[in-house]
């Protein structure tokens, strides 16, 4: 317990060394920053990668304290900036005359945001664009919206922020449970007793035994009409539908008329006329089931 104590203790003081360091380095100039990239780009120099990405250290862990109030460890989210820095160096273009810390911002923060949405619940958060936006503006367009003064929205304060993150009310509705609620493990108990667990009263909305018989009963049965269905058609008809609708691939009009020596819109005709015997007699063995039935 000590030793877990005094390593803690000792990674914390590395981390603020770390941050110290990283802010007391010097920015760098337009020219000097053009001349490292070009290098890196070039002649994948890694000193010139190094001093390129060292200065900007800052802007990682400014950009990550922002993402603290998610939850997570600040260094995860250093390192998941870290990389971020990496993948903009590695596309940074430095004849756009476009300053490096501008093009870096955008990549740091795309990569702690995806980090966070893969960390902060085990159960997906955002799935789209407008959702992932709705995540990260939630809280801070609440507060604007509400002034301050409420912990949820109205409904006029939700219908406001759907249309400005362009998405329905009910994700809203929904992301704003999400953020207020912790993940639970489904083990965890109900109650004092401590003797029913989160799962036990989960609903299975799985068929059940009998209802699955059924289904597969009713399934054989209707496979059965289709069956004797097709077989009281007329030889050609009989053709057409099997080759059309009982095959992995269906037949096309023109290679059936070639087989049957007709035209590609006679087979066209003879398939029509089919349905209709199918739908007409299938119509009436339904019939027939639902007087048996009533019965």
């Amino acid at each position: 317990m000590i030793a877990e104590r005094v390593n803690a203790a000792s990674s914390d003081a590395s981390d603020r060394a770390f941050v110290r360091r990283a802010m007391r380095l010097p920015l760098l100039s337009p020219n000097e920053e053009a001349t490292l990239a070009a290098s890196w780009r070039n002649r994948q120099d890694q000193r010139a990668l190094h001093k390129l990405v060292a200065p900007h250290m800052r802007l990682v862990i400014s950009t990550a304290v922002r993402f603290r109030h998610y939850g997570l460890p600040l260094n995860d989210l250093i390192q998941e900036g870290n990389l971020g820095l990496m993948q903009a160096a590695a596309r940074f273009e430095p004849e756009r005359e476009v300053r490096f810390a501008t093009y870096a911002a955008w990549w740091i923060r795309a990569a702690i945001q995806d980090f966070v949405l893969r960390n902060w619940s085990i159960v997906r958060t955002g799935t789209t664009a407008a959702h992932k936006s709705l995540f990260f503006n939630l809280r801070r367009l609440r507060a604007k919206i509400e002034r301050g003064g409420r912990e949820a929205l109205t409904l006029e304060g939700r219908r406001k922020l759907a249309r400005q993150l362009n998405v329905s009310e009910s994700d809203v509705i929904h992301m704003e449970s999400r953020l207020a609620a912790s993940d639970r493990s489904l083990n965890a108990t109900v109650g004092e007793d401590g003797e029913a667990a989160w799962q036990d009263l989960l609903v299975d909305e799985r068929p059940n035994p009998e209802e699955t018989t059924m289904a597969r009963r009713d399934t054989r049965l209707r496979a059965h009409w289709v069956g004797e269905a097709v077989a009281a058609l007329p030889e050609r008809e009989r053709i057409i539908v099997q080759a059309r609708f009982f095959t992995d691939e269906a037949v096309t009009l023109e290679r059936l008329g070639t087989r049957l020596g007709i035209s590609k819109e006679r087979v066209r005709q003879l398939e029509h006329q089919a349905l209709k015997r199918l739908r007409r007699r299938l119509g009436d063995i339904a019939d027939l089931q639902r007087d048996f039935s009533s019965d």
